[in-house]
């Protein structure tokens, strides 16, 4: 989470400091700074530019952002730039004084009725949430997604699934994983429900007439391909075999491959295409992967890399496991393999 924070009064200063300070000791990035009159003398860098520019960059670049100050000055700044809940920041405001954290915007997507009570924590103020399940200790099947790290594959449903909820109805729930926790009872699970929600990395999967998707991204793709192999060839491959396991694209956590691979411009746009983080190793760490099974072995691969096979090392690598749900397919110049990391559904 990297969070901009804005304050429009001096006695506003202390309290961005002292959010900068907790959330900095955690790791996360946080700036500050301060627009008004006096800016320049109340300890925190001043902003120069004008409100409505700062916050068109900040709703393009930050996780969220936190108005120290008017809730009616955050209303007006953020008014240009609000989309949808499904990429817009979370947006918080707090007062001058500190009495008050007011979840404003993105409060189950984005992350901010979590964020509302961390901070408000932090300051000593009251968390202020006004989404209706959580008003009302009710399942949100938003914040759920988000908590899980899980994809949500649409937002109308979403918002029919919480409708429902809020009039005491009960909605489905499908599972491919393991089960941890109390299942809220609002999730009818086993039941043959009109709408539901399913959890598995078959999205193409509907045990509901209505469901909803949720697809955690568990998914370790391990890849190899020849010098110059394009972005859409990577893509091709990796479709293919997406498919064939009846995996959801949306699954895909992260790529790996051998350290030759690390600046190959197709892998690394097929990479940031699907917010994949490439991860890459030298062969003596994947020499050192175990398998359950033997490794698919080729000659030509081993004569350039020195191992008789990238793709399925770098996928365990990467994973922590030792066992493939996909050995080694090839395709045009591309080979591919995939691990999929532990995961069990945590309520």
């Amino acid at each position: 989470m990297n969070l901009s924070v804005i304050v429009f009064t001096r006695s506003g200063c202390r309290f961005a400091q002292k959010i900068k300070e907790a959330m900095e000791a955690e790791g996360n990035p946080c700036e500050i700074c301060a627009k008004g009159r006096e800016a320049s003398a109340w300890g925190i860098p001043p902003l120069e530019e004008p409100l409505k520019e700062w916050t068109g960059r900040q709703f393009a670049a930050r996780d969220a952002l936190l108005f120290i100050g008017a809730a009616g000055i955050a209303v007006r700044a953020i008014a240009p730039f609000v989309k949808s809940k499904a990429s817009d920041p979370a947006v918080l405001c707090m007062d001058e004084q500190g009495k008050f954290m007011i979840s404003l915007l993105s409060g189950h997507l984005g992350g901010a009725n979590e964020l509302t009570k961390e901070l408000a924590a932090i300051c000593g103020a009251m968390p202020v949430i006004t989404t209706a399940t959580d008003a009302g200790g009710r399942f949100s099947v938003d914040s759920f997604a988000r908590k899980e790290h899980l994809y949500l594959d649409n937002l109308g449903l979403a918002k029919r699934i919480s409708a429902e909820i809020l009039e005491n109805r009960t909605v489905g729930l499908y599972s491919d994983f393991e089960l941890s926790g109390q299942v809220p009872v609002e999730l009818a699970l086993g039941k043959r429900e009109r709408l539901g929600i399913s959890i598995s990395l078959d999205d193409g999967y509907d045990p509901f007439s209505e469901t909803l998707h949720l697809v955690p991204k568990i998914a370790v793709l391990g890849i190899g391909c020849k010098r110059g192999t394009t972005e859409e060839q990577i893509e091709t491959a990796v479709k293919k075999v997406m498919m064939q396991n009846q995996l959801s694209m949306h699954s895909i956590k992260k790529a790996a491959s051998i350290d030759l691979k690390k600046d190959e411009p197709g892998l690394l746009k097929f990479c940031e295409a699907y917010d994949a983080p490439l991860l890459t190793y030298s062969r003596e760490e994947l020499e050192a992967v175990v398998c359950e099974e033997d490794f698919s072995e080729s000659a030509f691969v081993k004569e350039i890399t020195g191992l008789g096979n990238v793709c399925e090392r770098s996928a365990l690598k990467a994973s922590g496991r030792t066992k493939l749900i996909q050995r080694k397919t090839a395709e045009n110049g591309v080979t591919v393999a995939i691990a999929l990391e532990e995961y069990v559904v945590r309520f």
